[in-house]
């Protein structure tokens, strides 16, 4: 399980499927990782929680995943939990802690681009258990102003919650600034790493959060599993209650095979940062990113910050024409827009609209979010696909 990377495997989608640049939305599992999970579904069945025998080499593994998870974000194991999925993690965070800070209205700060797994658990709160919910405006890039949360917080603040990459647009918050704040505060500070882990490197230390969100299907490993980085001492409210696993927070007889596929892929994103592959990509983003500029002169605007982003996502509008359309003519990549569809009706990204960006701009937005097997020729195919969708239309 922890021998070495070896050389980069295949692509493991369909032979003469289309460019896949949906890595935000979902990532394929890395070969590698499956594999190592393999023994997890068959052989070693056994209940870590097991004293006998069948129970050794599973808790071994669910140990070594945890070191490995672990090891990507500069925390110790025993500050990992594992989850069922991002959601989950971010719910036992913000639920778990506003129930535990015993205050009779605890009062929560998040901001506006926030993935709907913290919006909507934000909401819930507010409805169920009374919580005062304060949501933070941001800037044209998406970003939000420290200077807005100082304003924000208050003596009964008990939790911000932060993204450290949006999803759509790829921004980068000040994460480091906004966690500085609300420690000094006295809050505690939560970040959701969903997109950001594996792609830049991450040290829970260094902005000093006390809870982060890492999920596995957006790191080359399976759908169904992810963590929470708790820091030591933290007080939560478990999301599940039962049998004391994962700390006494989420009871539940852990699923091996999965948890041992984030290590794994935790690992095999570990080594790709400390070898480069963060320019690697950004280098395919930017070179998409002229080709389009290029071929279609004064119609392409950037969303979201030029620098301060993920370095695999580009976010482009095409002036005078329809994300969707767009990528229904381009048949030869598999990509994302920024509208939702509703009963045959497209709208507007609720990110977009928090950036202030036009209803025409934001219909014409695309997500082409980049991964480990992109390559020059997949750029390339990419560019001439859409820039004779965009001309034709």
């Amino acid at each position: 399980m922890t021998g070495p990377a070896g050389a980069l495997p295949s692509f493991p989608g369909p032979a003469g499927a289309p460019v896949y640049l949906d890595h935000n939305a979902t990532t394929p599992v890395d070969p590698r990782v499956a594999e190592a999970m393999t023994p997890y579904l068959t052989r070693y069945f056994g209940n870590p929680s097991s004293s006998h025998s069948y129970g050794a080499e599973p808790r071994r593994a669910l140990a070594e995943a945890r070191a490995l998870v672990a090891a990507l974000i500069g925390a110790r194991p025993a500050e990992i939990v594992f989850t069922a999925s991002g959601s989950e993690a971010n719910l036992l965070a913000l639920r778990g802690a506003v129930l535990a800070s015993g205050r009779s209205r605890p009062h929560m700060i998040t901001q506006a681009t926030e993935h709907p797994a913290v919006l909507e658990t934000a909401r819930a709160l507010r409805r169920l258990h009374g919580a005062r919910v304060t949501v933070l405006p941001v800037d044209g890039d998406g970003l939000v102003d420290p200077g807005a949360l100082a304003a924000a917080l208050t003596e009964e603040t008990v939790l911000v919650s932060v993204m450290a990459a949006n999803n759509e647009t790829g921004a980068l918050q000040p994460v480091t600034e906004l966690a500085r704040l609300a420690r000094a505060h006295g809050a505690l500070f939560h970040c959701d790493a969903a997109q950001a882990a594996g792609k830049i490197p991450l040290d829970v230390r260094e902005p000093d959060v006390d809870l982060l969100t890492v999920v596995g299907h957006k790191m080359y490993a399976p759908k169904g599993i992810a963590a929470l980085y708790v820091r030591d001492g933290v007080r939560l409210e478990p999301v599940v209650h039962g049998g004391g696993q994962e700390k006494g927070l989420r009871a539940g007889t852990e699923n091996v095979a999965l948890a041992v596929g984030l290590g794994v892929a935790a690992r095999l994103a570990g080594e790709e940062l400390a070898e480069g592959a963060p320019a690697r990509t950004a280098a395919l983003r930017d070179d998409l990113h002229r080709r389009l500029t290029a071929a279609l002169p004064g119609r392409v605007r950037l969303n979201g910050p030029e620098n301060r982003r993920l370095p695999n996502t580009l976010h482009v509008s095409v002036e005078g024409a329809l994300g969707h359309e767009l990528l229904d003519a381009a048949d030869e990549i598999a990509a994302s827009t920024g509208s939702a569809c509703h009963s045959g009706r497209h709208s507007p990204s609720p990110v977009l609209t928090a950036m202030g960006l036009a209803r025409d701009r934001a219909l014409g937005a695309l997500r082409l979010s980049l991964g480990r097997w992109t390559t020059a020729r997949n750029v390339e195919t990419a560019a001439t696909a859409l820039v004779r969708a965009a001309t034709v239309r």
